[in-house]
C-alpha cells in the first residue's frame, strides 16, 4: 500500500463530519492526493445499500442481515474506490470503516464478535487503516446533536440509529473505547466535546505526525 489510509470513527453527532472535512481542506492545501470517501456508500452500489441500512422505516432489518449489508457495501467501496487511491500513493480519509462494525453490530447488536472479525477479514483481507481519529462524545449529547441536525438539515430519511435507545447508543460507546484501549498505536481519541478549533488542532498535529514518520 503506497498511500495512507485515515478513518474517522464516533458516534452519531460527534462531529466525524465536520472535522475530516476540516482535515481534508488542510491536507489538499499542503498540496496532498487526497480522497475523502465515507461508509456506508462510497460508490454508486454502496449507497443503494446505505439507503437500506439508513433508512428508519426499516425498523425490522435483522442484525445479521445488517451486518451483511455492510460488508456487502464496504467489499465494493475497497475494491472500487479505497485500494486504487491508495494504490496511486494519496491519502485516503474515509468517515467510518471497520471499526464501526464491530461497534455497532458487535457490541450495539450483540453479534458475535468473532463472526465479525472473520467476515471483516474476508472482505478486507486483513487490511487495517493507518490511523483511527475516535471522537468520543458523551451519547446523550450526540444524539441530541444529531436529531437536531437531521430536523434542521432535512436528513430524517436517514435516521435509523438516530432512533436507537440511549442504551444501545451506550453499547456502541463501550465498545469503541474498549477497541481504542486494545489499538492504542493505531486508534486515538479526541474529546468531541470541545470546540470545533481546538479538535482540528489536535486532529491536524495526530495527522502531521503520522505523515512525518512515513516520509
Amino acid at each position: 500500500m503506497k498511500g495512507r489510509f485515515i478513518t474517522f470513527e464516533g458516534m452519531e453527532g460527534s462531529g466525524k463530519s465536520t472535522q475530516i472535512t476540516l482535515l481534508a481542506d488542510y491536507l489538499r492545501g499542503a498540496g496532498k492526493l487526497v480522497t475523502f470517501t465515507r461508509e456506508p456508500g462510497g460508490t454508486p452500489i454502496g449507497d443503494q445499500v446505505r439507503s437500506i441500512l439508513l433508512d428508519p422505516e426499516n425498523k425490522g432489518l435483522d442484525p445479521t442481515a445488517e451486518l451483511l449489508l455492510y460488508a456487502a457495501s464496504r467489499a465494493q467501496h475497497l475494491r472500487e474506490v479505497i485500494l486504487p487511491a491508495l494504490e496511486s500513493g494519496g491519502i485516503v480519509l474515509c468517515d467510518r470503516f471497520s471499526d464501526a462494525t464491530l461497534a455497532y453490530q458487535g457490541f450495539g447488536r450483540g453479534l458475535d464478535q468473532e463472526t465479525i472479525h472473520l467476515l471483516d477479514r474476508i472482505v478486507t483481507s486483513g487490511m487495517r487503516p493507518h490511523l483511527t481519529i475516535l471522537l468520543d462524545i458523551s451519547p446523550a449529547v450526540g444524539l441530541a446533536r444529531a436529531r437536531g441536525r437531521n430536523t434542521a438539515c432535512g436528513l430524517e430519511a436517514e435516521a435509523r440509529f438516530e432512533n436507537e435507545a440511549l442504551a444501545f447508543h451506550d453499547r456502541v460507546r463501550r465498545g469503541y473505547l474498549a477497541l481504542a484501549e486494545q489499538e492504542r498505536d493505531r486508534v486515538r481519541v479526541v474529546d468531541g466535546s470541545g470546540s470545533v478549533e481546538d479538535i482540528r488542532m489536535e486532529i491536524r498535529k495526530i495527522t502531521d505526525d503520522l505523515l512525518r514518520s512515513a516520509a
